[in-house]
């Protein structure tokens, strides 16, 4: 899928308005001078504030898939503006689809 790369810059939250914290494993491919986010990379949530019922059950981390079909880093997918985030809780259950709310804007992907 096309779309801006996604960056350890970039902003993404889970559904509840968690907040991803951003790292990456890529040492060499940069985009506006900042490592682009590969599709193994796994990025913990900050301050989910998701109950199911009156059970507290945040998202923890986010898994990715969908990443750029044409541009790899050691032949794993960069991340672009339409991957797809699947927030996760502790036990292990999809919460929802993270969103992307800002990417670097200079460099896109195929």
């Amino acid at each position: 899928m096309p779309g801006n790369n996604l960056t350890i810059k970039s902003k993404i939250i889970c559904p509840h308005g968690g907040q991803a914290i951003l790292f990456t494993k890529n040492t060499k491919v940069f985009a506006d001078g900042t490592p682009v986010l590969l599709e193994t990379d796994i990025h913990p949530v900050a301050g989910c504030p998701f109950t199911v019922g009156t059970k507290y059950s945040p998202c923890v981390r986010i898994e990715w898939s969908a990443g750029g079909e044409k541009v790899t880093v050691n032949g794993t997918a960069v991340l672009v503006k339409t991957s797809i985030g699947k927030c996760i809780n502790a036990e292990g259950a999809t919460q929802g689809i993270a969103t992307i709310v800002n990417t670097q804007i200079k460099v896109s992907s195929r």
